[in-house]
This record gives C-alpha cells, structure tokens and sequence, in this order.
C-alpha cells in the first residue's frame, strides 16, 4: 500500500456560544486489573494527541464544514475524536473498548439470549462496552442454498427482547434503502454490509433514520476511500458514523488485514472498528461458502486494539462448526472470557499513548 499524499488541514467551523467543545479534565488512567468507567476516557482526549491537528478537545459536531470535507477528503480530516453515543455505550477511539459481539446469524430467541448472557458477563467483568449484534437475513451468502436467516419480522422481536433484558444496544444489517426505516425504530446501529458500503441510497436512507450507522469497508477499497462513504452519510445531518475494517481482497478466496487502515480511517475523526472474525474469512473457499481461519481472530483483534481503536466485532456461537453461517470465522463462546481479558489489557495500554497520524 503506497501513502496518499497529504493534504493542507484545516479546523472545524464550531457553532459559535457554544459550551459542547470545551475541554474535558482527563481522566486517571486505569490498569489491566481496574477495568475503566466506560463513561470515562483511559486518559487525555485523542483530539491533543494528534499532534496539535485542532486547538481544543472538542468533538466534531454536526455543525462541521461538510463543503470543506468535501475538497480536503480524508488527509484533509485530522479532526478532533468524534464521539458516538449509543445508549450507555460511548464509541470513540479515546473511551474504553466496545465489543460488539454475537452470532454471525440469528437462530432463535433462546439461543440469542444464551450468547447476549455471556458476552454481558463478560464484558461486565473486564470493564468493556457491549453491543450484541445478530443478522436476520444473511442477503449475500455464497450459494443460493444457504441458510439466510429467520426474515426481519422475527430478527428485530428477538432484538427487541435482547435490548430489554440485557440493556445493551443492538445492532443489524442493512441491505436496501426500504429496511432502514424499520430497522432503526428498533436497532440503535444500523449496519452498512462491505458489499454495500459506496451504495448512496442505502447510505442516504440508513443516514435519515438518525440511528448509528456502522459502515463496514469494502474488500475493494482503501482506507481513505472512506471519506467519499462518510460525505454521503453527513449529508443527511446524522454524524453518528462508525467505520470498520474487515480486511482487504487478496487473489482468489483470501483476505488480508493491514493495520495500516486503523489509523488511516481515524483520520476522519470517527469511531474505527476492527472485524476480526470477518478479516479471516475466506470468501467462496469452500466452494458453496466461505471458509475461514478462526484460529487468527483473536490475533487479529490483539493487533488492532494495541493501536487504540474504538471497538472490536467478534462473532461467536457456543459451536462454530454447527452454525448455519461463518462457522469457520467465529470464536467459540467459551473462548471469549479470555479473549476479552486480554483485549481489555490492551487496550488500557493503547489508550494511555494512542497511535495517531
């Protein structure tokens, strides 16, 4: 991957008698043993660690200069951390970690419930957020044959009974612009698939619900190919954008993850999220679906919590190779309590000297 040239920066236009953007106490930094208030940053606002990019530990508010983006594009966009607030959860790339985790597909409301229970525990016990996730329509599986999932009027019941007996948001994909809307009266995060991610009705439509929207990068872009997808979001006034990384094509029937893209997409002033069960799949590999290598998922999350990101998204299921989609990807539900144990050391360390371009 060769370096884009780097543009002119510029500040962010800020509505003027406003208090949103003054600058935060920072907060004690916690150790690996004393997990983190999420409420609380690790330590000082990411915005002066980006070296001296903005004057003030702002966030970016929805007053931001959208035309000015528009000519600067993503090097042009080293902008203050913009907080996404989700409910309890604060996702940002200065707060402690998110965890959006659940199974790749929806099977039903008991077995949700037994992958929400332990990842809330979990999560719980290591001081993470936790966001459950579930898809009830997988709409781009490999063969026509395969299993896509329960449809959306059962899915988003079965979302609406995870956010009331766990308190946690929960969030779902999206494939056209017509599921936006109803989606979104139940999941607070409305997920833009990899496939999807330039499609601007879908963006446009996701964008006017008002929901969290998080937009997975396509398999065919670059990192800074993300400003053009989060224009076309703003646009609609809703800045609650988040932005994963779930690896980059690589020949036939492989991907590949370069770490390079975190901070590259931080740069937008956004939450970056690293897919690390995705990031490991082998798409077609197994002729009539995906293969992957679930074993290198928890390696993969290790490497891009160290930098300082904002969240992780972990699949899992009690039994991988049992699951009706992305067995091969998914991390086995007894796994996770060490796999977030070491995530949560991580990211205290990471956030206490974030890496930042």
């Amino acid at each position: 991957m060769t370096t884009k040239p780097k543009a002119q920066k510029f500040r962010i236009r800020r509505p003027s008698n406003s208090t949103a953007d003054a600058a935060a106490p920072a907060p004690q930094n916690p150790t690996p043993t004393q997990p983190a208030d999420p409420q609380q940053g690790y330590s000082q606002t990411a915005a002066t660690a980006m070296s001296g990019s903005v004057d003030s530990a702002a966030t970016v508010s929805s007053e931001t200069d959208i035309d000015a983006i528009r000519q600067e594009g993503l090097t042009g966009r080293q902008f203050l951390m913009h907080d996404v607030q989700i409910g309890r959860v604060t996702a940002s790339n200065d707060r402690p970690l998110t965890v959006i985790a659940g199974p790749c597909q929806l099977e039903s409301l008991d077995h949700a419930c037994q992958i929400a229970a332990e990842m809330a525990r979990v999560c719980d016990k290591y001081g993470a957020q936790f966001v459950f996730k579930g898809s009830y329509d997988k709409a781009n599986r490999t063969s026509l044959s395969g299993q896509r999932g329960l449809g959306m009027d059962e899915g988003l019941a079965i979302h609406a009974a995870i956010k009331r007996e766990f308190g946690c948001p929960v969030l779902t994909d999206v494939h056209t612009p017509d599921q936006c809307a109803p989606v979104a009266q139940v999941c607070d995060i409305l997920q833009i698939p990899a496939f999807l991610c330039r499609q601007t009705d879908l963006l446009l439509a996701a964008g006017e619900t008002g929901a969290a929207i998080n937009i997975k990068k396509g398999q065919f872009l670059a990192p800074w190919d993300m400003a053009n997808v989060v224009i076309k979001v703003e646009s609609t006034g809703n800045t609650r954008i988040m932005l994963t990384e779930r690896g980059v094509s690589f020949g036939y029937n492989a991907l590949v993850a370069d770490m390079r893209s975190l901070p590259e997409m931080m740069k937008t002033g956004y939450p970056v999220v690293m897919d690390a069960t995705h990031a490991v799949a082998q798409p077609g590999g197994l002729g009539g679906s995906s293969g992957g290598q679930r074993e290198f998922a928890p390696v993969l999350a290790r490497a891009a919590v160290s930098l300082g990101i904002a969240a992780v998204f972990l699949e899992t299921h009690e039994n991988p190779d049992a699951a009706p989609s992305d067995g091969p990807n998914m991390i086995k539900l007894s796994d996770m309590d060490a796999t977030i144990r070491t995530l949560m050391a991580l990211d205290a360390v990471a956030k206490a000297d974030p890496a930042r371009l």
